[in-house]
């Protein structure tokens, strides 16, 4: 990678009826809520008020319906690239992680434990969601040296890669990461010498009292095994 470091604003997608109960929304493509679309408008409008050179999605409807206003505010073209798709959950697409305990306690505890080295049932292996996450964010700084780029996707699959980029084991990414928000940003700078992130769950919506929106904190409400939160997939 030769050239001006990128600047990819990492975002989730908005909503969906899943995420709103806390159930895995991975291949499944599934419909943004009201909320979702909210969401979806707000992030519209940080990219027009804070510039964006470019935007790609992942393949998945919700990240498409997500990325729209804000490719309208700006008159561009998304690009789409299917590495970006969210990770497959296997047996509990669709399910809380509840509800998979309840039925396999035992494999629920080797999941929380560690859960790269022991996905879910018939689940895409983590390490190599990861790894086409990764090859994808890095093609796309390569070719857009210098400028800031949107890119929206899913909440495991950018925590997997946040981990990959910047040298942190993947099994901990529920840790480190505990949640991306629904339509937030993180700010993530890719030049030749890796990855550095800048910022982390920035808010979209304008801050009423005029002060700048500020990363959340860590120790914030949301850790993996903290009591689900609305909206929130584990």
């Amino acid at each position: 990678m030769t050239g001006s470091p990128a600047t990819l604003l990492l975002a989730r997608h908005g909503q969906t009826v899943w995420h709103a109960e806390n159930r895995y929304a991975g291949a499944s493509d599934i419909a943004l809520t009201d909320e979702g679309r909210r969401q979806a408008r707000q992030l519209g409008d940080w990219a027009a008020r804070n510039g964006v050179d470019a935007i790609w999605t992942s393949t998945l409807s919700r990240a498409i319906e997500t990325a729209r206003p804000a490719c309208e505010a700006l008159g561009l073209t998304p690009r789409r690239a299917h590495e970006l798709r969210e990770c497959d959950f296997g047996e509990v697409e669709g399910r809380t992680l509840a509800e998979f305990a309840a039925e396999q306690p035992e494999r629920a505890r080797e999941y929380r434990a560690d859960p790269v080295a022991h996905p879910f049932p018939g689940a895409e292996d983590p390490r190599a969601a990861a790894a086409r996450g990764a090859t994808a964010l890095r093609r796309i700084a390569a070719g857009h040296p210098g400028q800031r780029v949107l890119v929206v996707a899913h909440n495991t699959l950018l925590r997997l890669v946040l981990c990959e980029l910047l040298s942190i084991p993947l099994g901990a990414y529920r840790r480190v990461f505990p949640r991306l928000l629904n339509g937030a940003v993180s700010e993530l700078r890719i030049g030749e010498q890796g990855g550095a992130l800048l910022s982390l769950n920035v808010p979209c919506a304008p801050d009423p009292l005029n002060v700048p929106c500020a990363p959340e904190a860590p120790g914030a409400p949301g850790a993996p095994d903290a009591p689900p939160v609305p909206g929130i997939s584990p």
